[in-house]
C-alpha cells in the first residue's frame, strides 16, 4: 500500500463521538455480535430441533444446527435407520447449548420419543409403514425400536409361516405396521406379518382363481399337526389329511414328510370360496392293492404286522398299503367272549391265513385258529365218556360252573353234580373263577361243542352208605347249621351229610325251640336216597320215649290182679279153705271159656 493512501483521513470518521470517549471499535463489535447471532439458528435448551448430519463413525454422528459448534450424537441412536447418510435431515433435542467444556449437547433418541406417540398413533390411523429395529427376544416374541418406543413383535407376526428360530431376527431393522395401541398402559404392537399379507393376498387370488381338481403342483410343507400336514402353494395353503399321506397307516405325519421339504401334491378338493384346499400325496402313487401278487388266494398263508387294534379284531398290513382284518372269532377255537388284545399288540409279526379275497372291494379277511387243528375233530378220541381231566373254572351261573378244558374246549359241569352231600345254592360257594377243578366227561354233543362234565362223579356215590347208617328211626348227633322259615337245615356229624328238621320237630323236651349252632340228637324219620333227602326229628326222640313209657305203664296195670271185694269181719271169718279153692277153680273154668271164645 502506497505511503499516500496509508496518511490519508477516513473519511467518515466520527470525530465528534471520539472526542466523548465513543471509540468506533466498541460499536463495531456490537454490530459484529449483533450480525453473529442472526447467523446462528434460533432454538433453546429443552426443544426439539432440526440438524443436518455432517459426518458419521461406527461410534458417533456429528449434527450440525446452526449453533456455535456441532453436536456429536452415539451411533447406537440411529441405529433404527441403517440408511442413514451425511446431509440428511435429523430431529434432535437440544440438551444444552453449551456444557462445562463449552460442547453442544444434542441427543437424537430423546427427540424422537418426544414425538413418538404422536407419529404412532398417526401410523396406525394412516396404516402407514414404518421401520423399527428389534432390539431382543422376549416372551412370546420379540422388542423393537420404533420412533424410541419399545413396541411388542408377537412371535405370530413375524412371518405368514411359523417361525422356529427367533434369535436370527435379533439385530435387523425390517418394516412394521402398527396394529394396535394402548394409550393407558403405553403399549404398542406391531406386525411385519401384516405386509407379507398384503402382498401374498394378490399371489393368493391369482393361484386361486387357476386351481382345479386333479392338478398337481409343488408346494412346501409348511406346518405338521396330528391331523395333517399343510401345504404352501406359494401363497394359499391346503391341508394334506393324514388319511391322505400314505396307502399305508400313518400313526404320525412327521414319519412321513418332513418342515420346509418340497412336494408334489394333487388338488382333491375345495369349497365354493375356494378358501378351503384339500390336498393328496398317496394319490400320486399307485395303489398297493394294484400290485398285489395276482396268484394269492383263500386258503394261502401270509405273514403281516399288527398296525391298529380294536376290541373286534386286529388289522394286519401283509404288504405295503395292503391291509387284511383277523376278527377275533378266528383268532381262538374258544367261545369265551374276548377281546383282540388277549392275543396280540400293535407291532406283532404275526402268520394268518387268508379266509376271504376281495380285489373289487380291496378287502382281506384272515384266520390265524386256521393254523391250528380244531380239537372238537377229535374229541371223542381225547376226550371219551368216563374220562377224567383237570379243567380250569372260567365262569359261573346260577345252574353251573363252565370250565376250559384246553383252548377251544369248554364244558358245563352242573350244579348238582358238583358235590354228593353239599347242597350248592351257587357254584361260588364250591370253587372260584381261574381255579384248577378235577372233572369226569358225561356226555358229549359235538355238533353244538358242548361237553358234560361233573366233578361229584369222581368219587363214589355215599348215598349207597348212607342208606346203611340212616335207617328211619335211628338217632345221630347233629348241629344246625341253617335256620329257615320252613325248618333247619342239620349237619349230621361226623359224616358230613346233611338232614332237614321242620319246625315242629325242632321242639324241645323243655318247650323252647332249637337254636342256631346248637347240637343235637336227631332221629330220622324219613330216607330218600334217590332225593337224597333226609329228614330228621330232634322232638320224636322224646315224645317217642314218652310214648313207649305211657304203653308200658298201661301193660303193667292191665296186668296187674284186682283186689277183692271187701266183706263184713263175719263173712271172712266164716270163709273156710274149701271155699278158697271152689274160688280158684271157678276162675279157672271162666278163663278158658274165654279163651275157647
Amino acid at each position: 500500500m502506497s505511503e499516500e493512501l496509508k496518511n490519508s483521513p477516513i473519511a467518515d470518521f466520527d470525530w465528534d463521538a471520539y472526542e466523548r470517549g465513543e471509540t468506533q471499535s466498541d460499536k463495531s463489535r456490537e454490530d459484529l455480535e449483533k450480525t453473529y447471532d442472526k447467523s446462528l439458528g434460533s432454538f433453546r435448551d429443552k426443544e426439539v430441533t432440526e440438524g443436518t448430519v455432517i459426518s458419521i463413525s461406527k461410534r458417533e454422528v456429528v449434527v450440525n444446527i446452526g449453533a456455535k459448534s456441532d453436536g456429536i450424537i452415539p451411533y447406537n441412536e440411529f441405529r433404527y435407520n441403517p440408511d442413514l447418510k451425511v446431509g440428511d435431515t435429523v430431529e434432535v433435542f437440544v440438551e444444552s447449548q453449551e456444557d462445562a467444556k463449552g460442547q453442544l449437547i444434542l441427543s437424537h433418541r430423546k427427540a424422537r420419543m418426544a414425538k413418538s406417540w404422536d407419529r404412532v398413533t398417526e401410523a396406525l390411523e394412516n396404516d402407514e409403514i414404518i421401520k423399527g429395529y428389534i432390539k431382543c427376544r422376549t416372551k412370546g416374541g420379540m422388542i423393537v425400536d420404533i420412533f424410541g418406543i419399545e413396541a411388542f413383535l408377537p412371535g405370530s407376526q413375524i412371518d405368514v409361516k411359523p417361525i422356529r428360530d427367533y434369535d436370527v431376527f435379533v439385530g435387523k431393522t425390517m418394516e412394521f405396521k402398527v396394529v394396535k395401541i394402548n394409550q393407558e398402559f403405553k403399549n404398542v404392537v406391531v406386525s411385519h406379518k401384516a405386509l407379507i399379507e398384503a402382498e401374498l393376498e394378490q399371489q393368493k387370488k391369482e393361484i386361486i382363481a387357476k386351481l382345479e381338481k386333479g392338478q398337481v403342483l409343488e408346494g412346501t410343507v409348511k406346518n405338521i399337526t396330528s391331523y395333517g400336514v399343510f401345504i404352501d402353494l406359494g401363497g394359499v395353503d391346503g391341508l394334506i389329511h393324514i388319511t391322505d399321506l400314505s396307502w399305508g397307516r400313518v400313526s404320525n405325519p412327521a414319519d412321513i414328510v418332513e418342515p420346509d421339504q418340497k412336494l408334489n401334491v394333487v388338488i382333491l378338493d375345495f369349497d365354493d370360496e375356494k378358501k378351503r384346499i384339500a390336498l393328496g400325496l398317496k394319490q400320486l402313487q399307485p395303489h398297493p392293492w394294484d400290485k398285489l401278487d395276482p396268484n394269492l388266494k383263500v386258503g394261502d398263508r401270509v405273514t403281516g404286522r399288527v398296525v391298529v387294534m380294536y376290541d373286534y379284531g386286529a388289522f394286519v398290513e401283509v404288504a405295503p398299503g395292503v391291509e387284511g382284518l383277523i376278527h377275533v372269532s378266528e383268532m381262538s377255537w374258544s367261545q369265551h367272549l374276548r377281546t383282540a388284545q388277549d392275543f396280540m399288540k400293535v407291532g406283532d409279526t404275526v402268520e394268518a391265513q387268508i379266509l376271504a379275497l376281495d380285489r373289487e372291494e380291496r378287502k382281506m379277511s384272515l384266520g390265524i385258529k386256521q393254523l391250528k387243528e380244531d380239537p372238537w375233530e377229535n374229541i371223542e378220541t381225547k376226550y371219551p365218556v368216563g374220562s377224567q381231566h383237570t379243567a380250569k373254572v372260567r365262569n359261573f351261573t346260577n345252574f353251573g360252573v363252565f370250565v376250559e378244558l384246553e383252548e377251544g374246549v369248554d364244558g358245563l359241569i352242573h350244579i348238582s353234580d358238583l358235590s354228593w352231600t353239599k347242597k350248592v345254592k351257587h357254584p361260588s360257594e364250591f370253587t372260584q373263577i381261574g381255579a384248577p377243578i378235577e372233572v369226569k366227561v358225561l356226555d358229549i354233543d359235538k355238533e353244538n361243542r358242548r361237553l358234560s362234565l361233573g366233578h361229584k362223579q369222581l368219587e363214589q356215590n355215599p348215598w349207597d352208605v348212607f342208606e346203611t347208617i340212616f335207617t328211619v328211626g335211628s338217632v345221630h348227633e347233629g348241629v344246625i347249621t341253617e335256620l329257615l322259615d320252613k325248618g333247619a337245615v342239620v349237619n349230621l356229624q361226623p359224616y358230613g351229610v346233611e338232614g332237614f328238621a321242620t319246625p315242629k320237630h325242632l321242639i324241645k323236651e323243655d318247650g323252647e325251640p332249637a337254636k342256631q349252632d346248637e347240637k343235637l340228637q336227631f332221629k330220622v324219620i324219613e330216607f330218600n336216597k334217590d332225593a337224597k333227602r333226609i329228614i330228621l326229628s330232634h322232638s320224636r326222640i322224646f315224645e317217642d320215649e314218652q310214648k313207649a313209657e305211657a304203653r308200658k305203664a298201661r301193660a303193667t296195670k292191665a296186668q296187674a290182679p284186682k283186689p277183692a271185694e271187701e266183706t263184713p269181719a263175719t263173712s271172712v271169718e266164716r270163709t273156710t279153705l274149701g271155699d278158697i279153692s271152689a274160688l280158684a277153680a271157678l276162675k279157672e273154668k271162666m278163663e278158658q271159656g274165654e279163651s275157647d271164645e
